[in-house]
């Protein structure tokens, strides 16, 4: 596996748990909140937000749905057609076209949204809920359901590809925090509070230009250590066009410490594998890297996360 540029090492398992530690104590909104970093995301912030949009242009943040197995989706979504019949495509009258979509809501594939009911870490959910609101029929604490009215905010998109002056980071390479802070200056883009980090890794790029691969052993994400920069930002939400998390793991004991300490610690939605490539053009027509955000996942009440197509407006 390539390195990257200023590379951290790898945390032990009781570096990993300090870490957590640490950073569940700079939540600031008692027990009994269930909104995480939602909390951040004000009217005022929603207002300041929209003044971003300039060029009056909106852009995809999801890859297409994808329905054929392959080495990171061995479970692909099933799309199946449940009308019309030969008949009635052929008679008279009125017919509809008719589907089913079925799908894995946590693959290594398809852009998705994670609910803070996602991560149990030492038998608790975010704000220490307990693993036990997670029944056979569904979350009763912590669901997607959180995020019916939507997330509607300032995205800012970090391209770290771009930073480095590659095309992508090889699967195994992380993101630390310098880099976070290099690319805010690099592109002018200083995260705020409220703000929802975007951070490309170059995975849609490398996988479309190299076919798809085991990314469940194998893909770039963020070094743990950069959910200190994260949290001190009070970002309201992080993702990424890859699962965030760097594999193999970076922490021993802990096969995802970035989902742990962004969802479980900190209370931050998270968006895996998003296609963050074709928003880089209009960033650049635009001088800058930062546009209205808009996140609408399903209404699933119980659910532990969405299929999501987040929208850019410029």
């Amino acid at each position: 596996m390539q390195g990257g540029s200023g590379q951290s090492p790898p945390l032990s398992e009781s570096q990993f748990r300090d870490l957590y530690r640490r950073l569940g104590s700079t939540v600031p909104w008692g027990p009994d909140d269930r909104r995480g970093g939602l909390n951040y995301i004000t009217s005022a912030q929603v207002l300041a937000a929209a003044e971003e949009v300039q060029l009056g242009r909106t852009v995809s943040l999801a890859a297409p749905i994808e329905t054929l197995p392959g080495p990171d989706n061995p479970e692909p979504a099933g799309h199946q057609m449940t009308g019309p019949t030969d008949r009635q495509a052929a008679g008279s009258g009125l017919h509809f076209a008719r589907d089913r979509l079925t799908m894995n809501i946590h693959g290594d594939a398809d852009s998705h949204l994670d609910a803070l009911c996602h991560v149990i870490y030492d038998g608790s959910l975010y704000n220490s809920v307990s693993a036990d609101t997670i029944t056979p029929d569904g979350a009763t604490e912590l669901s997607v359901d959180l995020a019916r009215d939507g997330i509607v905010g300032r995205g800012v998109l970090l391209d770290i590809p771009r930073l480095r002056g590659v095309s992508w980071l090889e699967p195994g390479d992380h993101v630390t925090a310098d880099e976070l802070a290099g690319a805010e200056r690099a592109q002018g883009a200083q995260l705020r509070q409220g703000d929802i980090v975007l951070v490309r890794v170059g995975h849609r790029r490398r996988r479309r230009e190299l076919g798809p691969w085991k990314a469940a052993d194998a893909r770039a994400g963020l070094h743990p250590d950069a959910l200190e920069l994260l949290a001190e930002r009070r970002v309201s939400a992080l993702g990424s066009d890859g699962n965030n998390d760097t594999a193999p793991s970076l922490t021993s004991g802990v096969a995802f410490p970035v989902h742990v300490l962004a969802i479980n610690a900190l209370g931050l939605h998270l968006l895996d594998y998003l296609q963050l490539d074709d928003v880089i053009p209009h960033c650049q027509d635009a001088g800058r890297w930062s546009f209205l955000c808009v996140i609408a996942p399903l209404r699933l009440p119980t659910g532990t996360g969405s299929p999501v197509n987040p929208i850019a407006v410029l």
